[in-house]
C-alpha cells in the first residue's frame, strides 16, 4: 500500500512532489499599560443593583480589594512589539481566573465580558465595551505555556497577599493529592495501535497531502483507518484481535519506512502523531524473521507469559493524542490521567479544627502536577522548592505517609528548615509486631564502628548497605555461632538460619529522625495535633464541586497544570470574597434548595 518513490527528486536533490512549508502565525503585539478605573456609569449601575445588600459580587470585590492584581507587564514576554495590537494580557489572565471560578466555557466567558457588569467593574471596561472573541483565551493560555507562564497568576495573587500580611511564610499548611482523568478516551493495546496509525495518517494527510497522495495507496489505508478504531467493536475472537493488532502494527511499521525514506521531508517525522506512532511501536510490537526469512510483526509479550517484556508503566504510552497521560492505580481507583498535589495554609483554633471567622482564610500556596504514576514521595522535595520560590515555606508541613520517609524528613529539616510532620511505619520484624522479645530498638548501634550491639552483649559480624524497596538501607547481620547457643534466642529470632539481622536507614541521621517520628505518632498529642492535615480533604472536595479539578479540560501536561494553577487562584479568590462577607468556612456550594431553607429559617 506504500509506493515505492526512491529516486524521484528534482535535479538539486528536492522531493519531486510539492508539500507544504511552514505556516506562520498572526503577530500581536502588546503595550503595557495601568488598568482603567472602573466606568462610572458601570458602578453606578452596579451600586443601584445591589442597593441594600451585603454581599458585593465576586468579580466587584476583587477589584475594590486587590485593584490591578494580574499586571500586563508580566504577561508581556508572551507577546511581541510589532504586529497587530492584542488585548491586554493582564485583563486575559483575571477573565481567565474568574471563567474557573464560574466554570465557564471559551464562549460563555467572552459573552460575561461583553453583558455581565460585575465582570466589566473588576476589568474597567466601558459599559458599550464589546469584548472579544472568544478564540483569543485560547490562543492566550497557548501563549502563557509557550513561554513558560503557567505559574504567574497564583504568583501574582500570593505577592499581594503577602503584601497584606493574608499569607506569610511559617506556621503550619498541609499537602494532598488527588486523581485527575485525561480529557481523552480510554483504549485497550488493540485500539492503542490503530489508533496510533490512524493519527499519524490524519497528521500527515492535514500536514502533506500531495505526499500522502504520492507515497500511499490512498483508498486502501482509507477503508481501514476512515473511522476512530474504537468507534466499532473489536474481534470477539482473541485469535482474531491478535490479527488485527499485527496488521496495525505491519502498517505502522510500513508508514515509518516511507517517512524516513530519503525522499520524504524530514520535518513530517517530527509531527507530534509520527512521534507518538513511533513510541507505540517500539513498545508494543516487535519484528523478527520466520524460517523462510520473511520478516514478522509480534506483539510484545509480558515477561510472565515468555515474552521480551512490556516497559513499566510510567513510561508506557496511554493516546496517541495526549503523550503525557498515564495509567495508574491507588486503592480502589484505576484512571487515566495524571495526579495534581494541593498545599494550602492551616490556621489552628483552640479546638485544634481549623482556624475561626477571624483568621485569614486557607489559601492555597502551591499546586503541582504530575503523570498518575509518579509517587506522592517524590514530589515532596519539588513541593517544598515551590514554596521557597515563593518565600512561604512553613515551619511545620502536614501530609500523609506517602509524602514522608526518613530521608525526607531529614532534608526537609536541613534543606528548608521545616518539620515534615507525617505518620511514618513502625517497626514491621515480628518481634515489634508481636510487642514481646528483642525488637530493633533494643540493640544498640555504634555507627563510626559499624557495629551493632544486641540486647545479650553480642556484636554483629557484617554491615551491608543495599537497597530495599527503592531505598537506601544497611543490613546488620549477628553470628550463626553466636546466636544459636544464645538463651534469649527465642526472644529474638525465628530465623531458619539460627542468627538475627536488623535493617537501618541508610544515614545515622536518618535512622535517628525515624525512631523519633516513631515515638511521637504514638502519643495522644501528636495524634491530637495532626488532625489538622484532615482538613485538606475539604479543599480538594471544593477543588471538585467549584473547578472540576478531576477531570482535565485540556491535553498535555503543562496545560493540565495551567488549569490546575488557575484553578488555585479561583479557589483562593473563592475563600477571599467568604472571608471579606463574613463567612470563611463556607467552602461548598449552596445549593437552591438550601437557600430556601435558610431564607424560610430567618
Amino acid at each position: 500500500m506504500v509506493r515505492d518513490l526512491l529516486g524521484q527528486v528534482d535535479h538539486e536533490g528536492r522531493p519531486s512532489f510539492p508539500y507544504p512549508g511552514c505556516v506562520w502565525g498572526v503577530s500581536v503585539s502588546v503595550q503595557p499599560c495601568p488598568w482603567p478605573e472602573p466606568s462610572p456609569l458601570v458602578a453606578e449601575a452596579i451600586q443601584v443593583m445591589y442597593r441594600g445588600r451585603r454581599e458585593m459580587p465576586l468579580p466587584v470585590r476583587v477589584r475594590d480589594e486587590l485593584g490591578e492584581l494580574f499586571a500586563d507587564e508580566q504577561f508581556v514576554a508572551a507577546f511581541g512589539t510589532e504586529g497587530r495590537p492584542g488585548w491586554s494580557p493582564g485583563r486575559l489572565a483575571l477573565i481567565t481566573v474568574l471563567q474557573r471560578v464560574e466554570n465557564l466555557t471559551d464562549r460563555r466567558a467572552a459573552e460575561a465580558v461583553r453583558t455581565d457588569l460585575s465582570w466589566k467593574y473588576a476589568l474597567g471596561l466601558e459599559l458599550d465595551d464589546p469584548g472579544f472573541d472568544a478564540s483569543v483565551l485560547s490562543e492566550f493560555r497557548s501563549r502563557v505555556i509557550a513561554h513558560g507562564l503557567e505559574e504567574r497568576v497564583l504568583d501574582l495573587l500570593l505577592e499581594t497577599l503577602q503584601a497584606r500580611g493574608l499569607v506569610k511564610a511559617g506556621g503550619k499548611q498541609r499537602t494532598d493529592a488527588t486523581h485527575v482523568i485525561s480529557a481523552v478516551r480510554d483504549l485497550n493495546r488493540v485500539e492503542l495501535a490503530g489508533e496510533c496509525v490512524r493519527a499519524a495518517l490524519e497528521a500527515l494527510a492535514a500536514a502533506a497531502p500531495g505526499w500522502v497522495e504520492q507515497v500511499l495507496e490512498v483508498p486502501d489505508w482509507a477503508d481501514r483507518y476512515r473511522a476512530r478504531v474504537d468507534s466499532w467493536r473489536l474481534p470477539a475472537s482473541k485469535a482474531k484481535q491478535e490479527q488485527l493488532a499485527r496488521a496495525y502494527g505491519a502498517d505502522g511499521y510500513a508508514l515509518c519506512a516511507a517517512l524516513y525514506a530519503p525522499f520524504s521531508p524530514a520535518w513530517l517525522r517530527e509531527l507530534p502523531a509520527v512521534q507518538a506512532l513511533r513510541v507505540m511501536l517500539i513498545q508494543n510490537f516487535v519484528r523478527t524473521v520466520d524460517a523462510r526469512g520473511r520478516e514478522v510483526v509480534e506483539r510484545r509479550r509480558s515477561l510472565r507469559e515468555g515474552g521480551t517484556g512490556l516497559p513499566p508503566g510510567r513510561h508506557r504510552l496511554a493516546s496517541p493524542y495526549d503523550p503525557d497521560t498515564r495509567w495508574s492505580a491507588k486503592a480502589d481507583v484505576f484512571w487515566n490521567g495524571y495526579k495534581v498535589h494541593i498545599s494550602e495554609t492551616c490556621a489552628t483554633s483552640r479546638s485544634g479544627e481549623d482556624g475561626d471567622a477571624s483568621s485569614p482564610p486557607n489559601l492555597i500556596t502551591n499546586v503541582a502536577t504530575t503523570d498518575a504514576t509518579v509517587a506522592d514521595m517524590a514530589m515532596t522535595a519539588s513541593i517544598h522548592q515551590g514554596l521557597q520560590r515563593r518565600d512561604l515555606l512553613p515551619a511545620e508541613h502536614y501530609v500523609d505517609s506517602g509524602y514522608a520517609t526518613a530521608e525526607l524528613i531529614v532534608s526537609a529539616r536541613d534543606l528548608y528548615g521545616l518539620a515534615l510532620v507525617a505518620p511514618v511505619r513502625f517497626d514491621s520484624s515480628p518481634q515489634a509486631r508481636a510487642a514481646t522479645g528483642y525488637g530493633r530498638a533494643a540493640f544498640t548501634i555504634d555507627w563510626t564502628a559499624k557495629q551493632a550491639t544486641c540486647p545479650q552483649g553480642q556484636t554483629s559480624i557484617s554491615w551491608t548497605p543495599t537497597i530495599q524497596r527503592g531505598l537506601d538501607t544497611i543490613v546488620v547481620r549477628f553470628s550463626a555461632k553466636t546466636c544459636t547457643p544464645c538463651p534469649a534466642r527465642t526472644a529474638c529470632t525465628s530465623s531458619t538460619s539460627g542468627r538475627r539481622q536488623i535493617t537501618l536507614r541508610h544515614t545515622q541521621a536518618q535512622q535517628q529522625a525515624l525512631d523519633a517520628a516513631r515515638t511521637q505518632q504514638s502519643s495522644q498529642d501528636w495524634q491530637h495535633k495532626y488532625k489538622i492535615r484532615a482538613g485538606v480533604e475539604g479543599t480538594i472536595r471544593q477543588a471538585v464541586a467549584i473547578t472540576g479539578i478531576r477531570r482535565a479540560r485540556y491535553r498535555g501536561l503543562r496545560k493540565v497544570h495551567l488549569e490546575h494553577v488557575i484553578s488555585a487562584t479561583a479557589l483562593n479568590l473563592t475563600r477571599l470574597d467568604a472571608w471579606w462577607n463574613g463567612h470563611p468556612l463556607d467552602r461548598t456550594r449552596t445549593s437552591h434548595l438550601a437557600r430556601l431553607d435558610q431564607t424560610l429559617a430567618v
